[in-house]
C-alpha cells in the first residue's frame, strides 16, 4: 500500500475548490484567538448541537433497544468517524473535513431507523406533496433547526461550511457505487431531490460516503448474532461467505473483520484516477453482506412486528397534532392540549414557539434562527409536524404515544 496518495488532492488552502468548500450561508461570529480550522468548528457545532445528543436514543437496526451491547444510531456515527478518519489519513486527505461530515451526516434520521424514515415518506407524499429522505432531512436540521448560543448569548443555526453540508445530504451509503470521485460544481444543495443524485464535492465525502456502508454491515450482523435472530443455515453462509472471500483462516464475519478487510482494500485499491474504491473481490463481498442483511435481518419477523408498531406511533403522533391546526389560533389550541399531553402537545407548543412566526421575537428571546413556520398557512403547519417528529427519539415518540393510550 501506498500512503498519502491522495495528498494533492486534500481539501486545503491549496485546493481550487477551498473557497467554495469553506464558505457559509452565513459568516459565523469570530472569538479571538481561535486556533481552530473552518471544519474544526464545523465539528464542534455539531458535537454540540441537540440533535446529536439525540442519536445515543435513535435506532440504527433493531427499534427502542434495551440491550446495552446493541448498536443506536449514535454509535453507528462513531463507527462511521472512525473508519472514514483512517481511510483519510492513510490516503492524505482532510482527517477535519471527514470527522466533521461523519458526526453530522444522520443527525436528521427519523426515530425507528429506516422504518420510520419510510412511514414519514408516506406521511410528506400524502400531506405535503413531497418526499422525506434523512439526507436532506440532515440537511435541513443543520441550516434550519439546530442553534447554539454566540458570545452575547444570542441562538443562531450553526451556518456549517459548503463542504460539511454537502458531504452529510450526499452520504447515502444505500447504493453501490463501483468508485466514487467528487463532482466538480458547487450545487445549490437544498434543491436535491433524490438521495446519491450526484456524488459528494470533495475527496473527504466520498471517503465518508463509503465508510457508512463500511461501518453499518459488519455491525449489522453482529448485533444479529448477539440477539440469536440467525438461523444455523444462515450462519452457515456467513460462514461460506468469510472462506470465499476472506480465507479458511477467517471462520466468522464480525464487526471489526469487516472494517478491517474493506479499510485495507479501500486504501490499497483507490487513487485520484480512479477513485475511491474496492477491488473486485471485495467489492463483490460487499453486495453479498448487503443482500444478505435485507434478506435475512431488516427483514426478519421480528423487525416486521416493530414496524408495524412504529407505524401505529408515527401516524397517530401525526394525526393528533395535525387535528389542532386552527390558522392563527393554532398555538392557543395546542397549549390548551397540553394539559392532557405534556410530552406531545406541550413539546410541540415548545416547538412552534422557537420557529413559528407565534414567536414575537423580542430581545428577550435572544433567537436569530430563521422563522420557518407561518402559522396561518396550514402546509407550513404541517411541515412543523413533519420536523418535530423527525427529531424525535424512539424513547420520546414512544412516551408521547403513551399519552394518547393512557387515561
Amino acid at each position: 500500500m501506498e500512503p498519502g496518495k491522495f495528498a494533492g488532492e486534500r481539501m486545503a488552502e491549496s485546493n481550487p475548490k477551498w473557497k467554495v468548500a469553506t464558505s457559509r450561508l452565513k459568516e459565523l461570529y469570530q472569538r479571538p484567538n481561535d486556533i481552530r480550522s473552518p471544519f474544526a468548528r464545523d465539528y464542534n457545532r455539531i458535537l454540540h448541537c441537540t440533535a446529536y445528543r439525540r442519536l445515543k436514543h435513535k435506532t440504527q437496526v433493531f427499534f427502542a433497544t434495551s440491550n446495552d451491547h446493541i448498536c443506536t444510531r449514535i454509535e453507528h456515527v462513531s463507527h462511521v468517524a472512525s473508519v472514514s478518519h483512517t481511510i483519510a489519513e492513510f490516503l492524505g486527505l482532510n482527517t477535519e473535513l471527514t470527522a466533521a461530515i461523519a458526526i453530522g451526516h444522520d443527525v436528521g434520521h427519523a426515530p425507528f431507523g429506516h422504518a420510520g424514515e419510510e412511514i414519514l415518506r408516506e406521511i410528506a407524499r400524502e400531506n405535503l406533496g413531497d418526499t422525506f429522505w434523512h439526507e436532506r432531512n440532515s440537511l435541513r436540521f443543520v441550516d434550519k433547526c439546530e442553534t447554539l448560543p454566540d458570545d452575547a448569548g444570542v441562538e443562531q443555526n450553526l451556518h456549517l461550511t459548503y463542504a460539511v453540508r454537502d458531504g452529510i445530504v450526499s452520504h447515502c451509503g444505500e447504493v453501490d457505487d463501483e468508485a466514487l470521485v467528487p463532482r466538480d460544481e458547487a450545487i445549490r444543495l437544498e434543491e436535491l431531490t433524490e438521495a446519491s443524485a450526484v456524488p459528494p464535492f470533495t475527496w473527504e465525502g466520498c471517503v465518508v460516503k463509503v465508510a457508512d456502508k463500511v461501518a453499518y454491515l459488519g455491525r449489522d450482523i453482529e448485533d444479529a448474532l448477539t440477539l440469536s435472530i440467525l438461523t444455523e443455515d444462515q450462519l452457515a453462509e456467513l460462514q461460506h461467505m468469510a472462506r470465499d472471500v476472506l480465507g479458511s483462516a477467517l471462520e466468522a464475519l464480525n464487526t471489526t473483520v469487516v472494517m478491517h478487510e474493506f479499510i485495507i482494500d479501500l486504501c490499497t485499491h483507490s487513487d485520484p484516477q480512479k477513485g475511491i474504491r474496492l477491488s473486485a473481490l471485495k467489492f463483490e463481498l460487499m453486495k453479498r453482506l448487503r443482500k444478505f442483511s435485507q434478506e435475512h435481518i431488516y427483514q426478519h419477523e421480528r423487525l416486521r412486528i416493530y414496524r408495524d408498531y412504529a407505524r401505529l406511533i408515527i401516524q397517530s403522533l401525526f394525526k393528533t397534532l395535525l387535528g389542532l391546526y386552527q390558522g392563527r389560533d393554532t398555538l392557543r389550541a395546542v397549549e390548551e392540549k397540553a394539559r392532557l399531553y405534556p410530552n406531545l402537545a406541550g413539546g410541540f407548543r415548545d416547538w412552534l414557539w422557537r420557529y413559528s412566526d407565534a414567536n414575537p421575537r423580542e430581545d428577550s428571546c435572544k433567537l436569530e434562527n430563521e422563522i420557518l413556520y407561518r402559522l396561518g398557512e396550514e402546509r407550513d403547519y404541517r411541515q412543523a409536524i413533519m420536523d418535530y417528529i423527525s427529531g424525535m427519539t424512539d424513547a420520546y415518540a414512544i412516551k408521547a404515544f403513551g399519552e394518547l393510550t393512557s387515561f
